[in-house]
């Protein structure tokens, strides 16, 4: 099995990364301080492997909250439009597998998993909305409930005319505007 770690330039390089992105964008986290999260990060390297993997497809990740109970630091993908090198693929790995022609190269599930993250739910998805306008252009598929899935479909979501919708499509469908968008606890 591989082990989840980056380089210490990659990492310092990262860090100073998400120091400026935070720095920023200080509305999504009030009451977070810079030094409690980079703390935090430097001591779980495998969650610094998945932010950077988060940050290398392009879905710049943010600090957007931090657990009540649990007080681990809250990252979600807060790129304007969702994120770049995750686009053009269907939902899950059944979904892949049932396409017999034009298959996409992956699945949403799949490359969350690769990556060390779990894709938003939808109710996260909306939280993501109030910080700031995302997905104007593209859409991302969110976390589907059970029964949905079972039924062969999967949700996605955007933000259109000043709202958020949710939607619904076969779960093997992908175009070049969808692709999901990540969550990760550290």
């Amino acid at each position: 099995m591989m082990k989840k770690e980056i380089a210490t330039k990659q990492r310092d390089d990262l860090l100073k990364a998400l120091k400026t992105r935070f720095e920023k964008n200080m509305d999504r986290h009030k009451g977070i301080a810079w030094s409690a999260v980079e703390k935090r990060l430097l001591s779980k390297p495998e969650k610094m492997w998945s932010l950077n993997e988060m940050e290398e497809t392009g879905g710049e990740p943010d600090v957007v909250g931090q657990d009540k109970k649990s007080s681990e630091i809250i990252f979600y993908d807060c790129a304007e439009q969702t994120p770049k090198d995750r686009r053009s693929i269907c939902y899950d790995q059944e979904a892949l597998h049932s396409r017999k022609e034009h298959k996409p190269k992956d699945s949403a599930m799949n490359m969350a998993k690769a990556m060390g993250v779990e894709l938003l739910t939808e109710d996260q998805y909306r939280e993501l909305q109030k910080l700031g306008e995302f997905d104007t252009k593209t859409s991302s598929w969110v976390k589907t409930p059970d029964e949905v899935r079972i039924l062969g479909g999967a949700i996605f979501c955007d933000r259109r005319f000043d709202r958020t919708f949710t939607y619904h499509n076969g779960a093997e469908s992908y175009y070049a505007g969808r692709g999901f968008r990540g969550i990760l606890k550290v």
